[in-house]
């Protein structure tokens, strides 16, 4: 914990958890909280109720009965409504993220640790590596990663399961065995079953894979300060709702450079959680090589060539025209595009964003 922490400053003097009350969580608040004591920071417990199986609010409230023990402040999230038929796991993984990051909005926290470790690390390796993923994806689980203006932390990220349970033991503290993760119907799992037969029969181990995607990450790292500083020198953002890029100077990019530019700008633009699928990025950016290029839809953005510049606005399926009364009207509010001569999507995009 304490290596974390050198490694990765904290920005806040409130850090959320989120506790399942399997041992990786467990473990997670109760050596957090320890950490925490030394440091004045409070810690907050979070567990979700995803109400899949009927076990799930006894198991809730065993995090709330053991937290109390521990002096550690807890809240149960219940995810509400139907279920999804298929894709489960994924569903829930979502669920449970917009429960927990919702709540650190609300209450003004700007911190969340999960407890990934290792083995967690070396099983997403294998599952991207299976999906053809490409660089981002087999650089695996980052440290640190941000979610709609929640920083999510992964202090036990370099730790083994095995040790974390070690620990837990030590504490006699019990833990809940989810029956899903013992579920071959979920890949997770299949994976994670052949993980030792992998080591077996090749000598690669889950330490070897966690290794590698580490060393893939220090050249994602490389590839996003790159991204960053184009960004920050030639991208120009318009009231936060699109944005403008010389076409010449995104062309004159390496083209891994330009993808992943591009993927950053819709991401950001799009307001979505990820990028869109990678073949639909290469074939934008090779599209742009061609100077017949009028535009498209990506990512819920428009995209569209004007003036040698590549604009990306949100997408708007409104039918209704915005008139040049309603423009004058916005303005007032930002007076600094008058003179601009702007794109109408562009326009209609900023009119949208400040008269909402």
């Amino acid at each position: 914990m304490n290596k974390f922490f050198e490694a990765y400053s904290l920005k806040s003097d409130v850090v959320a958890a989120a506790v399942s009350g399997g041992a990786d969580s467990l473990a997670l608040i109760l050596r957090l909280h320890d950490w925490a004591k030394t440091h004045q920071v409070k810690v907050i417990a979070l567990t979700v109720d995803h109400r899949l199986r009927l076990e799930s609010r006894a198991e809730a409230e065993y995090v709330a009965q053991l937290m109390r023990q521990h002096g550690i402040e807890h809240h149960i999230l219940i995810w509400e409504g139907e279920k999804p038929q298929s894709d489960v796991e994924a569903e829930a993984r979502e669920a449970r993220y917009d429960l927990l990051c919702g709540w650190c909005h609300q209450h003004g926290v700007t911190t969340l640790a999960v407890g990934h470790h290792c083995r967690d690390q070396a099983e997403t390796f294998l599952l991207r590596l299976q999906r053809g993923s490409g660089l981002y994806g087999l650089s695996g689980i980052l440290p640190v990663t941000n979610r709609n203006g929640i920083e999510i932390i992964r202090p036990q990220l370099n730790d083994n399961p095995d040790d974390l349970k070690a620990y837990l033991r030590e504490r006699q503290i019990e833990w809940v065995e989810d029956p899903s993760n013992q579920c071959e119907d979920y890949q997770r799992v299949r994976m994670r079953k052949f993980l030792p037969q992998l080591e077996q029969r090749t000598g690669i181990s889950v330490q070897r894979l966690a290794e590698t995607a580490a060393v893939l990450a220090r050249t994602r790292s490389y590839f996003e300060d790159k991204i960053a500083g184009l960004i920050a020198n030639h991208v120009r953002w318009w009231h936060g709702a699109a944005v403008s890029v010389s076409r010449s100077v995104l062309l004159a990019q390496h083209e891994e450079i330009r993808y992943r530019l591009l993927s950053e700008l819709i991401m950001r633009i799009g307001g979505q959680t990820y990028a869109p699928e990678a073949d639909e990025v290469l074939r934008l950016s090779w599209y742009l090589e061609n100077p017949d290029f009028s535009g498209c839809t990506l990512g819920h953005c428009e995209i569209f060539e004007s003036r040698n510049k590549l604009w990306i606005v949100p997408e708007d399926r409104s039918a209704k025209v915005m008139t040049t009364a309603e423009w004058d009207k916005c303005l007032k509010s930002v007076p600094q595009y008058a003179k601009s001569n702007l794109p109408y999507k562009v326009r209609r995009a900023i009119y949208n964003q400040v008269m909402k």
